[in-house]
């Protein structure tokens, strides 16, 4: 399998095969649907808190007899049935992560690369360079790339381009050892910088 390969004025220079072992690997759906599952459970911050009939304010007091006023029966200003009262079942923080084999992990993040592969979604860049700190400097490259949907670019960080890339809502940029099926599902056009492609053959098992 080959994808093409572009210099940042969006000339094609050529064509580079990509890695069998990481972009030829069995597309396993079930498999991505798991991790990426295990990954967004992972993300929850689980801090949600409301307030049972114990904890919220008001008086304890019996707001009226049992017997004899022809109303319903009322124990308490704060029942869950009364305005102000509490919430029945109310929610907690709780932990949502929990753990997943890290080979089904790595199996997860070759099937996603491979079925964008077979998709023809990827393109090589063959060379990636930020003179200035500045938005324009990565808007203007893909422009030249005409790519306009959200992308994800998969180059070694620095400084210069974190800056310069934070501002551009669709582009979202990870290093080869940062990469997550996650990333790669989520994203409608994969760039990868020549050297880290040759760095993707780590991802291989």
């Amino acid at each position: 399998m080959e994808a093409n390969i572009y210099n940042t004025n969006g000339e094609k220079t050529g064509k580079m095969s990509l890695p069998e072992n990481v972009f030829e690997a069995k597309i396993n759906t079930p498999l991505m649907h798991e991790v990426i599952n295990w990954y967004l459970a992972n993300r929850r911050q689980g801090t949600h808190s409301a307030k049972t009939r114990a904890e919220v304010s008001g008086s304890g007091k019996k707001p009226w007899k049992q017997k004899g006023t022809g109303r319903a029966r009322a124990g308490s200003i704060r029942s869950p049935l009364w305005r102000h009262g509490g919430v029945i079942f109310a929610k907690k923080p709780r932990e949502f992560s929990y753990s997943m084999p890290k080979k089904k992990i790595k199996l997860a993040l070759l099937s996603s690369l491979s079925a964008k592969a077979k998709d023809g979604v990827l393109m090589i860049l063959e060379e990636l360079k930020i003179e200035q700190p500045k938005t324009r400097e990565v808007s203007k490259i893909l422009k030249n790339l005409k790519i306009n949907n959200k992308t994800l670019l998969i180059s070694k960080r620095d400084k210069t381009l974190n800056i310069a890339s934070r501002n551009i809502a669709t582009l979202n940029i990870k290093d080869v050892t940062d990469l997550t099926a996650y990333d790669v599902i989520d994203a409608d056009r994969i760039i990868f910088t020549k050297e880290s492609l040759e760095r993707c053959s780590a991802l291989s098992i």
